[in-house]
């Protein structure tokens, strides 16, 4: 996966984005599976679902979460905001919670260099 740098502070492109491993694409996941694709621990997730409220991850049996695609999006921008850019928490979550309209783009421009980073993986398997 070719590494892509960018100074976007909105965590579409961003140089820790680029160690991180690929989205799957399954529609659920579980905390372990975040906490691995995001390099974030699960204690920390479970904080951050305290602090952010455009994280909530779905809870089932015994409470267990499910987090979608776009919640790994958000766990990600969020993570960017805070070791890469040095937000607080405060800050983050205001950086998140006052640019929704934009948000909606970002996410949008976010899911297309995800699928694109995919399909790239995919057709390097192909061609072996």
């Amino acid at each position: 996966m070719p590494e892509v740098s960018s100074n976007n502070v909105d965590g579409l492109e961003n140089k820790a984005e680029g160690n991180l491993p690929a989205i799957p694409g399954k529609c659920y996941f579980s905390i372990g599976e975040v906490s691995e694709l995001c390099d974030v621990k699960p204690h920390v997730l479970r904080y951050w679902e305290q602090e952010f409220p455009q994280l909530k991850p779905l809870k089932r049996r015994g409470n267990r979460r499910y987090y979608q695609r776009q919640d790994v999006i958000m766990v990600r921008q969020i993570r960017n905001l805070l070791y890469e850019h040095g937000f607080t928490i405060g800050g983050a979550r205001q950086r998140l919670s006052g640019e929704n309209v934009k948000n909606d783009v970002n996410h949008s421009q976010q899911m297309v260099q995800q699928m694109r980073h995919e399909l790239e993986d995919l057709l390097r398997v192909l061609r072996t």
